[in-house]
Order: structure tokens, then C-alpha cells, then sequence
């Protein structure tokens, strides 16, 4: 039963896809919207990484992934590599785990 649920709900994002061509189709979206829209992956990535680093099942916590998303953040800010980041942040992670 599962599946067919899948299949259902990609068909329905295709059509709402679709339904979204069909209405606007070539009129242009005013400036402001577009800006708004190329914010919005971003901003639900952020939101996925606060969720993921601060909750565990239904509670709110705080640990050593708290950590980790620091030291990415610093890496980030001093502009290392995605890799480098990558690796800081878990080495940070497991090392407070570690203790």
C-alpha cells in the first residue's frame, strides 16, 4: 500500500509542477517574488540542519552535534573547503563523543 502512496504523491508534485507552467506560462514574476523564491533552498536546508543538530525522536537536546555545527559554521566563515568543513566538523563531533 505503501508504494502506491509514493506514486500518488509524485504524481500529484508533477501535475502541481505542470499546473504551475500552465498558469503562468510565459509572463515573467515580479522581481521581488523571484528573489524570495531563490532564497527559499537555503533557507529549508538551514532549517533541516537546526532540526537534525538540536532533536532527537520528539525532545529537544543539546550535544555534541551542537558542537559540530559550530566548528562548520567557523569553517565556513574562514571560508575552507566543503571537504575540509566536512571532516572538521565530525572530527569535532567524535572527539566530544569520544570523551
Amino acid at each position: 500500500m505503501s508504494w502506491w502512496v509514493v506514486v500518488w504523491l509524485s504524481l500529484g508534485a508533477y501535475a502541481f509542477k505542470v499546473l504551475g507552467f500552465v498558469v503562468i506560462g510565459s509572463r515573467k514574476l515580479p522581481r521581488a517574488l523571484e528573489r524570495c523564491l531563490l532564497l527559499i533552498p537555503a533557507a529549508l536546508l538551514a532549517a533541516l540542519v537546526v532540526k537534525d543538530t538540536f532533536s532527537t525522536q520528539q525532545s529537544l537536546v543539546v550535544d555534541e552535534r551542537a558542537l559540530g555545527l559550530a566548528v562548520a559554521l567557523l569553517c565556513v566563515w574562514k571560508k575552507r573547503s566543503l571537504v575540509v568543513t566536512i571532516v572538521a566538523a565530525a572530527a569535532a563531533t567524535a572527539i566530544l563523543r569520544a570523551l
